[in-house]
């Protein structure tokens, strides 16, 4: 039997990781990459690889590139149950490495025992693993713990972003798109430019869609919106939603 372990180059993963590896030297560390985080994550994921002192998988999908390229090509952005990009990028990578026997680890802080519980009422095929709730771990003691190590935080933390979600994630809000206005121009325009072209918007206002063109530069209020969640556990929940 398999211990994989979902690093999403988070610090929580990172610390999930770490301790795993603790107990159990021969886990298999597995990182999906959706070809649109922050160019600083793959100097975190080196760092993370020399701490946790065993290799990293990285996989990736074979079809699509990155975000944009899965945006621009199936014509859709977010729905009712989701984001297309996390089930194409995310969930079917992670679908073609698990094995139906490994005990699945994920970085599950001790503020979301109901998520890990919910998983498991879920997913009662799924050995999961949650040693960061097992050792009452929350999210910021885990950047704590990942600073400590002598390893710099990813960027999107430094830059004020609650999670190292892909650079413009269809499913943030208005005060979300109004930060990556100001601190990625270049992926606010390109947004912009991908709801003409296919005709959705990412926002929603009243029920109504609102084109990023079409948003006031104050609307909305980012630390105060809910905080993204675009890993692996975030696709496993779009699976019950689907």
């Amino acid at each position: 039997m398999r211990t994989l372990v979902w690093f999403s180059a988070g610090a929580a993963s990172a610390v999930a990781a770490k301790l795993t590896l603790a107990d159990t030297p021969d886990a298999v560390i597995a990182y999906v990459d959706p070809g649109s985080e922050h160019p600083d994550n793959a100097r975190f994921i080196d760092d993370c690889a020399e701490w946790f002192g065993t290799p990293i998988v990285r996989l990736k999908s074979d079809k699509y590139v990155d975000t944009w390229d899965v945006w621009e090509r199936e014509r859709y952005l977010v729905g009712p149950t989701g984001a297309r990009c996390t089930g194409e990028l995310k969930k079917k990578v992670r679908y073609a490495f698990e094995r139906p026997d490994d005990r699945q680890v994920f970085g599950y802080t001790s503020e979301e025992g109901h998520r890990a519980d919910r998983f498991r009422e879920q997913n009662p095929g799924v050995d999961l693993v949650t040693p960061l709730i097992d050792h009452q771990l929350t999210k910021q003691d885990c950047i704590a713990l990942i600073d400590r190590a002598g390893i710099e935080i990813p960027a999107m933390y430094r830059l004020g972003y609650n999670n190292n979600n892909c650079v413009g994630c269809p499913k943030g809000g208005m005060g979300y798109w109004n930060k990556i206005r100001v601190d990625f121009p270049d992926v606010f325009a390109r947004m912009v430019a991908v709801e003409a072209d296919i005709g959705a918007t990412v926002l929603r206002d009243n029920g109504q869609p609102l084109r990023l063109a079409d948003l006031d530069p104050d609307r909305g209020h980012y630390p105060t919106e809910l905080a993204l969640d675009c890993s692996l556990m975030c696709s496993l929940a779009e699976d019950e939603m689907a």
